[in-house]
């Protein structure tokens, strides 16, 4: 669905450009949309359905979830908590914090697979801040800079949204002496802010340690937007791409497919994913086989 999503969105069609073919839907673009949507509709609400019928043995062996605590509200005040809203809450989930989260995942191993020398800093950090007794946990992020020197650094040379969202000026105003009109559609391009040479030193070139020390962190690093507009998940995909890409290097040896450096082409849509989708050849760090056995 989150595919489909993004492919039926970040194309055009027809009737984008000759908005009259929209009333005989020519290329069926509406009805494709509208199976989609109920299709989402349908996937939220069984989800609701399932945490609503859970026991509530079920429910503590689960823990808590998102759904469960909205549920919970809506007991007390079922019309701003109703099943329309929490599905809403769950597709924006699903589309904005799947597809972004893994690509970023994605980019960021494939720059460590180009980069050896910095993945095995990231993997001494982790040696030296989590162990190899347990697994990487949230609370460890705070202490693991380098690791979120990486995944900045991957941010800024892989933005996952390269145009932010499409913005809208409110009102005629002049920006570097362009005057813009109200109304108009503005886009933000990331990807060429955060390779600006006069800007960033080797804008190019994959360099964690720029972001050392909360380096590099100004006005020009804008991979969730910023101000009133900017992404509301950001920390939330901040967390989950850490500790993903950082459970990645701690548990597993990685190597390349063959002698050549992985393909960093981009590829096209909304979002920006690999041209080419990443393979590589991984197998368990003999010091954490016990804890892999144990999971």
């Amino acid at each position: 669905m989150v595919h489909e999503y993004f492919a039926m969105h970040g194309a055009s069609n027809l009737q984008d450009f000759l908005p009259v073919l929209g009333l005989v839907d020519i290329g069926g673009t509406k009805r494709r949309a509208a199976r989609l949507s109920a299709k989402r509709n349908e996937w939220a609400q069984r989800l609701i359905d399932e945490h609503r019928a859970a026991d509530d043995e079920a429910r503590r062996s689960r823990g808590r979830t998102m759904v469960g605590d909205l549920l919970d509200m809506q007991a007390s005040e079922p019309e701003a908590y109703s099943d329309k809203v929490i599905r809403a809450l769950c597709l924006s989930i699903l589309q904005a914090g799947t597809d972004t989260s893994s690509s970023a995942i994605e980019w960021g191993m494939a720059e460590l697979l180009n980069h050896p020398a910095t993945m095995a800093k990231a993997r001494a950090e982790l040696d030296m801040v989590v162990g190899m007794g347990r697994l990487l946990e949230e609370a460890d992020l705070p202490s693991l800079p380098y690791l979120q020197c990486i995944i900045k650094e991957t941010l800024r040379l892989h933005p996952i949204a390269p145009l932010l969202a499409p913005h809208e000026s409110s009102a005629d105003c002049t920006v570097a002496g362009y005057d813009i009109p109200a109304g108009t559609m503005l886009l933000v391009n990331v990807h060429s802010i955060h390779r600006d040479a006069r800007l960033w030193e080797e804008p190019t070139r994959f360099m964690p340690e720029r972001f050392k020390g909360g380096k590099g962190e100004g006005k020009w690093m804008l991979p969730f937007s910023m101000g009133r507009r900017g992404c509301p998940g950001e920390a939330l995909g901040m967390k989950m791409v850490s500790l993903a890409l950082g459970t990645l290097v701690q548990c597993f040896e990685w190597s390349r497919i063959g002698e050549e450096e992985v393909d960093m082409a981009e590829g096209s849509g909304l979002t920006m994913p690999m041209a080419v989708p990443l393979e590589a050849l991984y197998w368990p760090r003999a010091e954490m086989s016990s804890v892999l056995r144990a999971l």
